[in-house]
């Protein structure tokens, strides 16, 4: 009687079930608690009508937490209502929710430590397979997603995300504001964006000021299709357009190094990533290195000077002296006879109207590649993804802020 009573409050179990009788089998390292009903009648788990007893199922098992380190497993044969309009339904539990072979308990510890360590780790210490793993965080993205209100978003960032090595990669969506992921697509064609819009309301659409974004045509179309005044929204993110420029200073290091080298000048030799590094990152010794390559004659130096004037249009204020900084940027690029640096420059001045609108929004996507960072350790923990779904799972799981707990019919 004691352990019925302990195990009926430990599992919150009320009427109309009641636990029949506890099992210590020690061989299989388990407690089996048995639960049974009296009521004759139950709602329809459709239309919550309260109807007749049907049948029973045969019994079924439920993973609980343990119990001093042994197994505990809930046994019950879940009865099926008898409904006029819908038919034989299986009734709603108060431990567990349908489709789960845990308790609501056991899956709420599973998701606070898997967002916590990995998938690997979770477990072995909970001893669960990798299909459990999974299966737990695939209800707990669904739920959590059917969950997910209409809010209004006021900045985007639309980023991609490679899956696996190859060209293989995901479209996420991201709410800038908030540092989570609304959507995530496979591919990053067109339609891979287009679906999330349907996902929004006019109201939600409206509501959206700004979108960062890279220079990938298919993202610009699907924005552009889909998106109201698209255009004096869409902001090329700063930190992609830094990027192509450091590209071009590269471009331009290698070429001269191989040339220099040829000569017996080796004065770039080991200097890559004193380039490629932000000065005030470095430390007092490595300026004073760094300053006298920067101020040499070298071709490498004009590429780097150009680069740093280039970034400069994004402490502007005035769209105006902006414009006017690009103009005469833009004409010392293209009088530097230095092709990678002339092609990028190219590219901005074919882009120049949704980079200028960085001013008015001052958005970029450096919470998406927080996102992604944070992405990478889980990918890294988890020994990377077969699975593309499950994969997609875990994005939402750890980046969407969802709220993924079970909630059991009381």
């Amino acid at each position: 009687m004691q352990d019925r009573e302990l195990y009926r409050q430990i599992l919150g179990i009320e009427a109309p079930w009641f636990v029949d009788r506890v099992e210590l089998k020690l061989e299989d390292g388990e407690i089996q608690v048995h639960v049974d009903h009296k009521d004759s009648e139950w709602p329809c788990s459709e239309c919550g009508r309260s109807c007749r007893l049907y049948d029973h199922q045969a019994e079924r098992r439920w993973r609980h937490l343990d119990t001093c380190q042994y197994r505990t497993i809930l046994c019950a044969a879940v009865p099926r209502s008898d409904c006029p309009e819908h038919g034989p339904r299986v009734v709603k539990l108060p431990w567990a929710e349908p489709n789960s072979r845990f308790t609501a308990l056991f899956e709420a510890l599973a998701i606070n430590w898997l967002r916590q360590a990995s998938q690997k780790a979770v477990a072995q210490q909970m001893k669960l397979s990798w299909d459990e793993i999974h299966s737990i965080m695939e209800r707990a993205v669904r739920r959590g997603l059917e969950r997910r209100t209409r809010q209004t978003v006021r900045h985007l960032g639309v980023d991609e995300k490679a899956y696996k090595t190859g060209h293989s990669y995901l479209t996420l969506v991201n709410d800038l504001d908030a540092g989570r992921v609304l959507y995530v697509s496979e591919d990053r064609e067109e339609k891979s964006l287009d679906g999330f819009w349907t996902t929004l309301s006019e109201a939600q659409l409206d509501s959206i000021e700004a979108v960062a974004v890279d220079m990938w045509d298919a993202y610009l179309n699907s924005i552009r299709k889909h998106l109201p005044d698209a255009d004096q929204k869409i902001v090329f993110d700063k930190f992609h357009i830094a990027q192509h420029l450091t590209d071009a200073v590269d471009r331009v290091r290698r070429t001269e190094h191989k040339v220099l080298k040829a000569a017996g000048d080796l004065r770039l030799k080991g200097t890559r990533f004193r380039w490629l590094r932000n000065p005030d990152n470095m430390t007092w010794h490595e300026k004073r290195r760094f300053a006298e390559l920067k101020n040499s004659q070298l071709k490498s130096a004009r590429a780097w000077a150009l680069k740093q004037a280039a970034m400069l249009l994004f402490n502007y204020r005035s769209e105006a002296w902006a414009r006017k900084h690009f103009r005469w940027w833009y004409n010392w690029a293209t009088r530097s006879r230095l092709r990678p640096i002339i092609k990028v420059a190219a590219m901005l001045k074919r882009r120049f109207e949704n980079i200028v609108t960085y001013l008015r929004h001052r958005v970029t996507n450096a919470t998406s590649e927080s996102i992604n960072a944070k992405l990478q350790w889980v990918k890294y923990t988890a020994r990377g993804y077969r699975n593309k779904q499950n994969f997609i799972n875990a994005i939402y799981f750890h980046c969407g802020g969802l709220d993924m707990h079970p909630s059991p019919t009381k």
